[in-house]
């Protein structure tokens, strides 16, 4: 407990002010110009023409400002996704169409920082409990207005999780037109959630 309230004391004791954000944002030019893995603090230093103090005033390494690229993108993401259902369309088209969205939301941010955040999205329990929720809640919301059968709740999130997520980072590593993804996705996921239907 006392290391936690330490490591809030020195990261709360760092500057934060519109350097800091000029830090970030030319961090994601970067990144976005020469790769992730090509991205360290003297480009940015050089890119801004500042000193190395004025960047670990604000950050104690990189990899805080990578952890704030990722959580960008991943809040990013989050938001294609909604919880309420019209009740007068058809409940797979809308899953259908959430689903689309995301890979869509998602398919510009990820391939600009591919490596980076699929390597993150493997590690970070936050993001996978959360998308994991997420599924399970439209699971839930089906099995209670009949439209999925009785399936394992816990189970099938992990599933499309899986699937989404390895969809995605195929798609984009072998580098698959938006839309040729897209309807890809569209037409495999229909037959995923086939299966799932009530009978």
């Amino acid at each position: 407990m006392a290391g936690e309230t330490k490591l809030s004391n020195e990261i709360s004791a760092l500057i934060q002010d519109d350097m800091s954000d000029r830090i970030i944002e030319t961090a994601k030019e970067i990144a976005i110009e020469f790769g992730i893995e090509n991205l360290n603090v003297r480009k940015i230093l050089q890119r801004l023409n500042i000193t190395n103090r004025v960047f670990y005033n604000r950050f104690h390494n990189i990899d805080e400002v990578l952890e704030i690229l990722y959580e960008d993108i991943v809040l990013k993401i989050r938001e294609s996704i909604i919880s309420k259902f019209e009740p007068d369309k058809d409940f797979f088209e809308q899953v259908i169409d959430i689903v689309a969205n995301t890979l869509v939301m998602s398919y510009k941010l990820k391939t600009e920082f591919n490596n980076y955040v699929f390597e993150n999205d493997s590690i970070s329990d936050r993001n996978y409990l959360w998308w994991k929720g997420e599924i399970k809640k439209i699971i839930e919301f089906g099995k209670e207005n009949n439209y999925l059968r009785d399936v394992d709740s816990d189970v099938m999130s992990y599933a499309i999780w899986c699937f989404i997520r390895g969809y995605n980072a195929d798609a984009i590593g072998r580098k698959l037109s938006m839309e040729d993804a897209v309807n890809n996705f569209k037409y495999s996921f229909n037959v995923l959630l086939d299966g799932m239907r009530s009978k």
